[in-house]
């Protein structure tokens, strides 16, 4: 009994350090980012000796050459349009692909396989030469139309519509449910934490994302917030390291905060995957 307390003592310590390892970043940079000029640049101090307001008061003033509340903007409408879009193609593609009789299943099927083991990388550049040749550089539309679908999303859906019980359908064509009623009332609830799971990465990933954007966004105006905030450290606001950690923090909280209140999600699509 002593032997299993002091193991479990162990795992409690090293979780704490691990957490103290990966949060210390982020209270270095909230700190900092209510620090001045001055101090930013020659104190190495966490806590900051003058607390002040300016560098928020800066960054929420438009600005031509940093308009962090516009990179904040655009990053929404991509990230909440790829996300719905995802997991509404994908939801529907798993659907019919476990319960519909299509044909050529198994070599749709073979195919999303396939899909998971193509690098990403491998289609940007076909990708970013399809967008150009249509004139859609700097436009919304290749920000959006990469992330209608996500193969590992259909997979995943699939794979857990093959062990839900065809019964509860069964009974609900019985009381008259059409196909639409029941994938909405019967199937959806059952399946949340892992649609819910999905979208959750899908928005990181997209809210995140830096190469794509960087590839087919030029304009000022039309930038996300990840490469907005990298072009500052090559800009003139390097030279205020408060100011750039106050950008970085406004722009890390909406996905930290979509992640920590969909957490309960994770656990739950977890959980549900071992129970057969």
């Amino acid at each position: 009994m002593k032997t299993i307390r002091k193991k479990q003592l162990v795992v409690v310590i090293l979780a704490v350090l691990l957490s103290i390892l990966f949060l210390f970043p982020l209270v270095w940079m909230f700190f900092a980012s209510f620090k001045t000029l001055g101090e930013s640049i020659s104190s190495s101090s966490i806590l900051p000796r003058t607390w002040t307001l300016q560098n928020y008061k800066e960054i929420f003033i438009q600005s031509a050459d940093a308009p962090i509340i516009l990179w904040l903007f655009n990053t929404g409408i991509i990230t909440l349009i790829g996300t719905a879009l995802v997991v509404v193609v994908d939801v529907l593609a798993a659907y019919a692909l476990a319960r519909l009789t299509i044909p050529g299943k198994k070599i749709i099927l073979m195919m999303i396989i396939l899909g998971l083991t193509i690098p990403g990388i491998v289609t940007i550049f076909p990708a970013f030469y399809l967008f150009k040749s249509a004139n859609l550089i700097d436009t919304f539309a290749p920000l959006i139309f990469p992330y209608t679908a996500s193969t590992i999303g259909v997979f995943l859906i699939y794979n857990f519509l093959l062990s839900f019980p065809k019964e509860l359908e069964e009974a609900a064509y019985i009381d008259g449910a059409s196909q639409w009623t029941i994938l909405l009332h019967v199937i959806l609830p059952s399946i949340k934490p892992v649609v819910m799971t999905l979208g959750v990465i899908t928005f990181l990933n997209i809210y995140n994302d830096f190469l794509w954007p960087s590839l087919v966004i030029n304009a000022n105006e039309m930038k996300t917030v990840t490469i907005g905030i990298a072009g500052l450290i090559q800009g003139s606001n390097f030279a205020n390291p408060a100011k750039m950690m106050a950008s970085t923090l406004i722009a890390t909280l909406p996905a930290l905060i979509v992640f920590i209140c969909a957490n309960k999600y994770f656990v739950k699509s977890v959980t549900n995957s071992g129970i057969k």
